[in-house]
């Protein structure tokens, strides 16, 4: 068997720099912007040479989703009354509820979650998912 050539052994050494600050920036820095964070700390390497070891390591930045409001309030349908005014304070279980609802993203799409909280024992009443 032969050794690896000097620029496997470069590329290695490389590789191992590039996860370290891949996960330093929160791994939300592309190649252009990780580029110049190894430049600063000594690093040098080409911007083709770091695109395709990232590639094969098969590091992506985190990509910010654009805001989509979910909630249409310009309708005339009937809103259920306010029977709490803001007073979370009861006395006994089981005699305020709280609900939320949320959405997930995960790789097959939108997965949404609805919780029910007991607020006098902070325990979960219930849950859906779907």
């Amino acid at each position: 068997q032969h050794e690896p050539s000097d620029r496997k052994q470069s590329d290695e050494r490389l590789k191992l720099e590039i996860k370290v600050a891949h996960i330093r920036t929160r791994e939300t820095y592309g190649t252009r912007r990780l580029q110049t964070e190894l430049a600063e700390n000594g690093i040098i390497v080409g911007r083709d040479r770091l695109a395709r070891l990232r590639k094969e390591l098969r590091l992506r930045c985190k990509q910010k989703r654009k805001f989509r409001a979910t909630t249409n309030s310009n309708h005339n349908l009937p809103v259920a009354p306010n029977l709490l005014n803001q007073t979370f304070a009861p006395t006994a279980p089981n005699q305020v509820w709280v609900a939320d609802l949320t959405y997930v993203a995960t790789q097959e799409g939108w997965l949404y979650l609805a919780g029910i909280k007991d607020v006098y024992t902070c325990e979960i009443v219930g849950y859906a998912m779907g």
